[in-house]
């Protein structure tokens, strides 16, 4: 097989930002159509509405025209109560449209939101391992939330962005239809709002796009520290780590000062503009009413229409800072839903059904890192119902093993079987249904004590799981919580001891009825005051399964009917316990330290 790229052990390594992710260089924005194709006939509905706002928004000054020509005493086809009987009518179709504008579009907003949050949601839960090992879980966290935040804050009003750039339209249209000498004069302006803004616009990309990377930054700190609090407590880690942290946030606090100033520079360029263009009304359309050459109700029409022209620039100033934010926003999410999933089903995968229990590694090669293999060249055949027990120092190879026989990782070269299939040509999920790994430190979910452990078998009844709970022993422990079998755990099961978490996993791995276990140091952090109850525990856990035990302690590799000793991803050792210990080789020695 081709060498897969290896990922980068988490460490306390520089930050450099979100370096696991990669842009594909499209942007977020344009991707975005995927997501809202579902909901056209509600956008076009949103649409619609709005239009019909503008064209109200559009005939307010038309009616203050008529208003003030009827009061001097200009002759009108319109008395003026029918003038404000129409002006009455209006604010009330201008209140129906807004009202219908602002629900369509914000329902729809929270739809398309609530698929993307689904589709993030959906990726990383299948994203490789390989990927997670080297990404901050706080730095997926803030592309999850902050920045989906974002985008449906754009997204909301992206709506009354069309109706501006419709109300502009209108407006042009009605001025030069009015007096095109005064909308030649209104509009001189614009150029000028053109040049400051195409010199506005490259700074203040770059500009949000850092806001956002320096966000996340901070947020990977902020949950880095908190998932890790009993270690910095530990350490008396406090002071040093406030001054990281501290040094992540002012780098946050300059681009986002940095970011809020881009975002406020077009509002008095535009405020400015729209006095200029209000005098140059004012005097060139009072000249040319004291001529009688307009009416006016003309220059008041003017007056309101100009005002009206401004409002909408304002805002589609504040709406591009909104896309620009949005566009950083949205290549954050689209790379996060880029990251290939590279552990997936063939085309032609299998169902592997209740496989014959036989693990064979043949010649298989794999490490984390390029060049750098943790397993070399490694033959190993563990038979249907055997007890395998792998030991070796640190780094030898006997985690790498368990997660390559689970498919969480593909090998370099080689292959790893399961029932005679090899692990890449049948489905995960089906050998997910053959295997159940026991960590060394079980993690426990928001729940209760029953959904947690039938967790991995949701089919299972309440008399399955009282039935695993009675043969790991967990069951006298359960029944003596506030509600038994229904006590909701606090945040990963901290309201029980780690012996009794570590039941729980067990009776879950019960549960689940797999033909493959593996325990991976499942022991290791257990006290000897109930380690009796987990030995037995796992006695029961082991009955009738195909077992791979993965111990630093070598008092639970005793029952094992073969030992494998690793070292530098390779077998060097392996036979029953009583036979490496006559042989009085690496196993008898390791075996001896764990004693003395």
């Amino acid at each position: 097989m081709a060498s897969m790229p290896a990922p980068r052990r988490p460490g306390l390594v520089e930050d450099r930002g979100d370096d696991a992710f990669t842009s594909t260089g499209e942007p977020g924005l344009k991707r975005l159509g995927a997501f809202i194709r579902p909901y056209r006939w509600q956008l076009a509905g949103a649409i619609l509405a709005m239009l019909a706002f503008v064209a109200t928004q559009v005939s307010f000054p038309f009616f203050i025209r008529k208003a003030v020509d009827s009061v001097a005493g200009r002759h009108d086809s319109l008395t003026l109560d029918q003038i404000l009987i129409g002006f009455l009518a209006l604010i009330g179709i201008n209140a129906v449209t807004s009202y219908l504008n602002e629900v369509t579009a914000a329902r729809l907003a929270q739809r398309v939101i609530f698929d993307m949050r689904r589709a993030m949601f959906e990726h990383l839960q299948r994203l490789p391992l390989a990927f997670l090992d080297r990404t901050h879980v706080g730095r997926i966290m803030s592309r999850l939330q902050g920045d989906v935040n974002a985008l449906q804050d754009f997204f909301e009003t992206s709506i009354t962005a069309v109706g501006d750039m419709a109300l502009l339209c209108g407006i042009v249209v009605v001025l030069f239809a009015m007096e095109w000498r005064l909308a030649l004069l209104t509009l001189a302006v614009i150029p000028a709002l053109a040049f400051v803004r195409a010199r506005w616009v490259p700074g203040a990309r770059a500009t949000f796009a850092r806001a956002r990377d320096a966000s996340s930054i901070v947020n990977g700190a902020l949950a880095e520290n908190i998932a890790g609090v009993r270690v910095v407590q530990g350490a008396r880690r406090e002071a040093i780590n406030l001054q990281d942290y501290k040094a992540k946030v002012d780098a946050n606090f300059e681009a986002q000062i940095a970011s809020s100033w881009s975002a406020q520079t077009m509002v008095p360029i535009v405020d400015i503009l729209t006095g200029l263009a209000m005098l140059v009304i004012v005097l060139g359309g009072g000249a040319l009413a004291l001529d009688r050459r307009i009416d006016v109700g003309v220059m008041v029409a003017f007056i309101f229409y100009v005002q009206r022209f401004f409002d909408p620039i304002r805002t589609l100033s504040q709406q591009y800072t909104m896309l620009q934010r949005a566009t950083a926003a949205g290549r954050r999410i689209f790379e996060v839903l880029d990251v290939p999933v590279t552990l997936q089903d063939r085309a032609q995968a299998i169902d592997l059904g209740r496989a014959d229990p036989v693990i064979e590694f043949r010649r298989v090669t794999f490490g984390y890192r390029p060049g750098l293999p943790v397993i070399r060249a490694l033959d190993l055949r563990i038979e249907a119902k055997e007890v395998v027990a792998l030991v070796g120092p640190t780094g030898s190879g006997k985690t790498s093993i368990a997660a390559l026989a689970h498919r969480f990782y593909d090998v370099w070269e080689g292959e790893v079987r399961i029932g005679g299939h090899d692990v890449c040509d049948v489905t995960l999920e089906s050998l997910g249904r053959n295997i159940a790994i026991v960590l060394q430190e079980p993690f426990l979910f928001t729940g209760s004590v029953l959904d947690n452990i039938r967790y991995a078998s949701e089919q299972a009844s309440r008399e399955d799981v009282i039935a695993a709970a009675r043969a790991v022993r967990a069951h006298d422990f359960i029944v003596a919580l506030p509600q038994g079998y229904d006590t909701p755990l606090d945040q990963r099961g901290q309201n029980l001891s780690l012996g009794q978490r570590q039941l729980l996993s067990f009776a879950r791995a019960l549960v689940a009825d797999p033909q493959i276990l593996i325990l991976d140091e499942a022991t290791a952090s257990i006290d000897s005051f109930v380690e009796a109850d987990i030995q037995e525990a796992l006695r029961v856990l082991q009955r009738g399964r195909t077992s791979l035990i993965i111990a630093h302690r070598l008092a639970t590799v005793r029952d094992a009917d073969r030992v494998i000793v690793l070292d530098r991803g390779t077998i060097v050792e392996q036979g029953s316990p009583a036979a490496l210990l006559a042989k009085d080789g690496i196993f008898a020695d390791l075996y001896r330290r764990s004693f003395s």
